[in-house]
């Protein structure tokens, strides 16, 4: 069973974090999206407080959506509303092709970059942090007691940095060592996203304009792609932007999700 918590009621609105990170990513906004919606955290498999992500010959992608049905199942979520970032929005992108969900709302969704070259790149990013998180572990609490630590720290992630408290800080630098085989798994079976979504399930698609890992031009190759979709700048904001934005980041996951669920819906209709 993978971790979680649920906070808050109202619609229920599962976040899923992105590569290498962990449920606690959310922590900025939770509190002000409890007052409106039944928020539901997880740890990805292989990432925070969930057991390990086994690789049995399937496609990633398969295997998550197969993770998430289960959750939705143990959990009794039907068609709830899902958000996520980077590799969780990608996975909510795929929730709301395969018709589970009733609305995806996604922080610079993984799959839209244009080629081999590029993803290389993302590729490089990845070992970059992974790399450096593992050297520094024995000197990340000195380093991350201070503001200009943290944000050093967390420069390609974020663009407040400084903002997270030192001790989330040191458990998001250890999570990204934890989830390393996790993330080498994933990465390795990596590919775009190009499927077909039905247009009565809203999308919303927010991209950081100083994105250093899904560079901003993804923005506009998810344009093409997702024309029905409703497409968000987050000016000033990094690849996660929960904690450089937090009042932006809260507004686009409420209208994301301020919609009726599809059972709901359908329900009434009949």
């Amino acid at each position: 069973m993978l971790a979680y918590e649920r906070i808050g009621s109202g619609e229920p609105l599962v976040l899923v974090h992105g590569i290498g990170h962990r449920r606690q990513a959310w922590y900025p906004v939770v509190d002000r999206l409890a007052e409106e919606r039944e928020v539901v955290l997880l740890d990805l498999p292989g990432h925070g407080e969930s057991p390990a992500l086994v690789p049995d010959g399937r496609p990633v992608r398969d295997i998550l959506r197969d993770i998430l049905e289960d959750f939705f199942a143990e959990q009794g979520l039907e068609r709830p509303h899902i958000a996520g970032n980077s590799l969780g929005g990608r996975i909510a992108l795929e929730a709301a092709a395969d018709d589970l969900v009733s609305s995806a709302t996604t922080l610079a969704p993984a799959g839209f970059w244009r080629n081999r070259v590029d993803f290389a790149y993302i590729r490089a990013v990845f070992t970059v942090l992974t790399g450096a998180a593992t050297v520094a572990q024995p000197v990340a609490p000195a380093i991350l007691k201070t503001g200009p630590g943290r944000a050093a720290a967390f420069g390609l992630l974020m663009t407040k940095g400084s903002r997270l408290s030192p001790e989330a800080a040191l458990g998001d630098l250890r999570g990204l060592v934890h989830a390393r085989p996790a993330l080498e798994t994933i990465i390795d079976g990596g590919f775009p996203f190009d499927r077909p979504i039905d247009p009565a399930v809203p999308i919303t698609v927010a991209w950081g304009t100083r994105d250093l890992v899904l560079l901003p031009y993804q923005a506009k190759r998810a344009q093409r792609i997702l024309p029905d979709a409703d497409h968000i700048s987050l000016p000033g904001c990094g690849h996660v932007p929960m904690i450089d934005d937090v009042d932006r980041v809260v507004d686009v996951l409420l209208k994301g999700s301020d919609h009726p669920r599809l059972g709901q819906r359908r329900y009434d209709v009949a």
